[in-house]
């Protein structure tokens, strides 16, 4: 059941620890609004990137058989405000779900509900409130789109707990941030095919790659607690493990293009969309260049040019699609 917060401190309500310095959310939001739009984590928007270049990815994978429709263009404004409101859904959901975890976490301790900014019960509200908007978004799709949007919930209500039970929590991540691959493209298409089988498992990869680094913030904590990740179970030979996600992200994404051009080779669209997955692979090797492991700050700087990284292969593929 809903339980009451403790009382807010004023420093909890101020600022966020692990929030980016001068967000803007900390100077622009009215005090009323900032606690829900931190449980949202607006003022960090990284995982609204990580959330939306997928589905970039699947209608441009889509349209490089097809072409491109004036559709799509509602399918990437629709998927931008989708993957905000779905990631501020699913982040309060996960926030709901650690409240007692998070307490105990330094990074962590000054989130909205450990820190009694808000209520269970508003939470709930809060969550609740940016699923329906979501919704509304999603039942302007095909019935192919709309039943993969619905069985995306269950990955979202089962992520929170993956940590409790598994060491390899980012996987139900992955599972859950890349399924846009799948709705976008299917959105398009009216259909599942290998190919973009292949992009979605190349973004679970990926996944696996950036949150494991992210993971790294807090293994210290979380081996105190008992909460699992990949990164107290890889420990020393994590760096090993990171180039071999690599290695599966750009060789799934590289086997999705082709698997796509298949019916109707076309050479040059297809060195362009394998540009974009090579220099993406340079992206990541350049993150690897620079990451500190056991630095707190230099993995979150890496873990934050993923956004870079993701963008790359979305401007190859579209500019592929639109020969």
């Amino acid at each position: 059941m809903p339980e009451a917060a403790p009382a807010p401190d004023a420093a909890s309500l101020n600022k966020v620890a692990d929030a980016p310095k001068d967000n803007w959310v900390d100077l622009y939001a009215p005090e009323a609004a900032k606690p829900y739009l931190r449980l949202s984590r607006a003022d960090r928007p990284i995982g609204t990137w990580l959330l939306f270049f997928p589905c970039l990815w699947g209608v441009a994978l889509a349209a490089l058989g097809s072409g491109y429709k004036s559709w799509d263009l509602w399918l990437a404004v629709s998927c931008l405000a989708g993957a905000f409101l779905m990631r501020g859904a699913g982040c309060t959901w996960n926030d709901i779900a650690d409240r007692h975890i998070d307490a105990k976490v330094a990074r962590t301790r000054s989130r909205p509900l450990p820190s009694g900014a808000v209520s269970v019960t508003k939470a709930l509200l809060w969550m609740v409130g940016q699923a329906l908007a979501a919704a509304a978004i999603l039942f302007s799709y095909n019935g192919t789109a709309i039943g993969l949007g619905l069985a995306s919930l269950i990955l979202v209500a089962i992520y929170p707990f993956a940590k409790r039970f598994t060491w390899w929590p980012q996987v139900f991540l992955g599972l859950a941030f890349n399924w846009g691959a799948l709705l976008a493209y299917a959105a398009h298409t009216a259909t599942i095919t290998p190919e973009v089988v292949a992009l979605y498992a190349a973004g679970i990869a990926w996944t696996l790659y950036y949150d494991t680094i992210y993971a790294h913030q807090d293994r210290e904590d979380d081996a105190l607690i008992g909460v699992k990740s990949t990164a107290r179970l890889f420990g020393d030979k994590t760096r090993a493990w990171l180039r071999l996600f690599i290695g599966l992200t750009l060789g799934l994404m590289g086997l999705s293009v082709i698997l796509a051009l298949r019916a109707q080779p076309d050479m040059l669209k297809m060195a362009i969309a394998l540009a974009g997955v090579w220099a993406m692979g340079w992206h990541m090797a350049w993150q690897m260049q620079k990451l500190d492991l056991d630095d707190p700050a230099s993995c979150l700087r890496a873990f934050r040019a993923n956004r870079d990284a993701g963008l790359i292969p979305a401007l190859f593929l579209a500019a592929a699609a639109l020969l």
